[in-house]
């Protein structure tokens, strides 16, 4: 079983490695706001259990079993960060609350995740109550129509 921090490291490199082809030191630390040598560090440790392929000059990819690890925790991190913003959770944050999450939750409770994003993201019109969730976060009311059932007491 792999750390969190292992499979941020996963992750992170995943996603650079989209980019630019391969992963450099610089580029890990950056991303994930860590010194350049406790990134070498870990990518020693990846190297070890078959993870990334790390020459100092050459730069750093993922190996098959890496690159299927960072997917998983990229999916899952995409699937959360996507809900907290259907829930208007700001980006930034919304992000960073995945990155936690990401690691937390069981896989049910992911799938469950991913089923209502894509639910409520390819509905054929945007959903009505969260017209009415916005409404809510803004005012602390209900947005009542003639058609409304939530505040009927």
């Amino acid at each position: 079983m792999l750390s969190r921090r292992m499979e941020d490291y996963l992750e992170a490199i995943l996603n650079i490695s989209e980019k630019k082809g391969y992963a450099r030191v610089k580029d890990i630390s950056d991303a994930l706001g860590v010194k350049p040598s406790s990134v070498v560090d870990m990518l020693k440790r990846l190297r070890d259990i078959g993870l990334v392929e790390y020459r100092k000059h050459d730069g750093i990819i993922l190996t098959k079993k890496g690159k299927d690890i960072g997917r998983v925790v990229a999916d899952k991190h995409a699937a959360i960060r996507k809900l907290l913003e259907i829930l208007r959770v700001p980006p930034e944050i919304a992000d960073e609350d995945a990155c936690t999450m990401e690691h937390e939750l069981h896989p049910k409770t992911i799938e469950q995740i991913k089923k209502l994003v894509e639910f409520v993201s390819s509905a054929p019109n945007y959903p009505e109550w969260l017209v009415h969730f916005e409404y809510f976060c803004k005012t602390g009311r209900h947005l009542c129509t003639s058609r409304c059932v939530f505040n009927r007491r």
